[in-house]
């Protein structure tokens, strides 16, 4: 049911062109292939299973389906005498306040975590194989990163070569703080990985509430020992931050083979064996950026596919097209289960974009709309670009990209300030015109130079023609 003509949204939360499409689905379904029975369990209630036949199905179940909790690689789990679980199933940390805490993985999940746990816990030792570059979710002046990150042009950047790209961006990482110094510096370069993003992290190191430890070794009773030797006695609690596993237990083997987070989907959505493209896989990505934009424009190309308005090209090109996505990816980032989907935002929009016939006309707005086109290049690539002309076309799309600052900064006027009573700007406007006229009286007294310098008090005077200096008090 559409609820949106029940809600009132404020100003500053209309930065979605599409929330008056906002719906909710109140009934799950399970894809099955029996025809329709009646069970009877074991608790003396009546089931029933039905068979339904659709035109076409959307799988959205993501990427975080199944907790990836690898305990043969820690010998001594078993007899651990302390709790130990998946970062999933991690909700508070009062229950764990006082306590001594391992988290083990530097992910998203980890960093939030042992930072969260830090608050409450006694210490929290945090174990990391590779290291991680860490990254901010606020950036230069407060702007949140991905408005400045995700801009067209600096898609420029990637005709640089990926070492000085590399070098450059973990300069900028370490003037924040020295990844070596506070033990988190990987072997891997910064473009090479997922990035963590993890504002208090630092913080938390800095007062001694979280320690940085290598991988571990193995476990001990309540004792954990690390690959450097070191160990932490009188642990209570593990937290296995590990990751996630996906699979599509719910179809058939042969429609989507999936093995340790490898699968071969064209563009990341469509299965390449189907006969028929009336399956799609939406939001089986990995984006550096917001992973809900790019779901909707893979959803708006489906429907389009399943209307018979888009068509997808024959096996041979799609299958091309998944090897070299996979080999872009093999040669950029480390090797890891966590590396399999990833995507980079604009680009991965835009091709989406072309295949629906959404894609920003720039060229053309340059001529017809200058204005517009500098915002769509120089400013972050928010989702109304691609409500901007083509299917889906929203007639508020010009005005909502030309306005999108206000919405960031609206939350923020929590509170007027006044503009700061500056004489600095005063002091640099007298400088400036006293050089001047400085020069211009050496320039024009040039045959007297020798005089001027021997009787600095003519100089002032001179000066002091053009523009009236402060006298000195005694």
């Amino acid at each position: 049911s559409n609820l949106t003509h029940e809600i009132h949204f404020p100003a500053e939360f209309s930065s979605n062109p599409n929330q008056t499409h906002l719906s909710m689905l109140i009934n799950v379904f399970r894809i099955i292939r029996k025809s329709q029975v009646a069970e009877f369990d074991q608790v003396d209630v009546w089931s029933w299973r039905e068979k339904q036949v659709f035109d076409a199905v959307m799988v959205c179940t993501g990427h975080h389906c199944h907790p990836h909790l690898p305990l043969q690689d820690f010998p001594g789990i078993n007899t651990f005498k302390g709790k130990f679980f998946h970062s999933r199933d991690y909700k508070n940390s009062e229950e764990w306040r006082g306590k001594r805490v391992v988290v083990i993985g530097i992910g998203n999940s980890g960093g939030d975590i042992a930072v969260e746990l830090s608050r409450m816990a006694k210490q929290v030792y945090l174990s990391t194989r590779r290291g991680s570059w860490i990254l901010n979710r606020v950036g230069d002046k407060g702007v949140p990163f991905d408005m400045i990150f995700n801009k067209r042009a600096l898609l420029f950047l990637r005709l640089l070569s990926v070492g000085f790209l590399n070098k450059w961006r973990e300069k900028q990482l370490n003037k924040r703080f020295n990844h070596k110094l506070y033990g988190l510096q990987p072997a891997h370069r910064v473009f090479s990985q997922h990035p963590t993003v993890n504002d208090d992290l630092p913080n938390r190191i800095l007062s001694g509430t979280v320690s940085v430890k290598p991988n571990v070794e193995e476990f001990r009773w309540s004792s954990v020992v690390f690959e450097d030797g070191t160990v932490e006695d009188d642990i209570d609690l593990v937290v296995f931050a590990t990751g996630y596993t996906f699979s599509f237990p719910f179809l058939s083997s042969h429609a989507i083979p999936a093995s340790k987070n490898k699968v071969s989907l064209y563009k990341y959505v469509y299965p390449p064996g189907l006969e028929h493209p009336t399956l799609a896989v939406i939001g089986l990505i990995q984006p550096l950026g917001a992973i809900m934009p790019i779901s909707e424009m893979q959803a708006r190309w489906a429907a389009r596919v399943f209307k018979g308005l888009c068509k997808l090209p024959p096996m041979s090109a799609m299958m091309k097209d998944i090897k070299a996505k996979e080999e872009a990816m093999a040669t950029r980032y480390v090797a890891a289960q966590r590396h399999t989907i990833q995507v980079d935002y604009i680009p991965y929009m835009d091709e989406l974009a072309k295949q629906v016939g959404v894609c920003p006309p720039i060229l053309k707005l340059l001529l017809t709309d200058p204005r517009l086109a500098l915002n769509i290049i120089f400013g972050p690539c928010t989702p109304y670009q691609f409500r901007f002309h083509g299917p889906g076309r929203w007639d508020g799309a010009r005005q909502a990209i030309l306005t999108q600052w206000d919405r960031v900064d609206e939350p923020l006027k929590t509170r007027c300030t006044p503009e700061p009573q500056s004489q600095r700007s005063s002091h640099s406007l007298i400088f400036s015109v006293s050089v001047a006229a400085l020069l211009s009286a050496l320039y024009y007294s040039r045959a007297s130079l020798h005089a001027l310098i021997a009787d600095p008090s003519s100089l002032l005077d001179k000066i002091r023609a053009f523009v009236p200096l402060p006298l000195t008090t005694q």
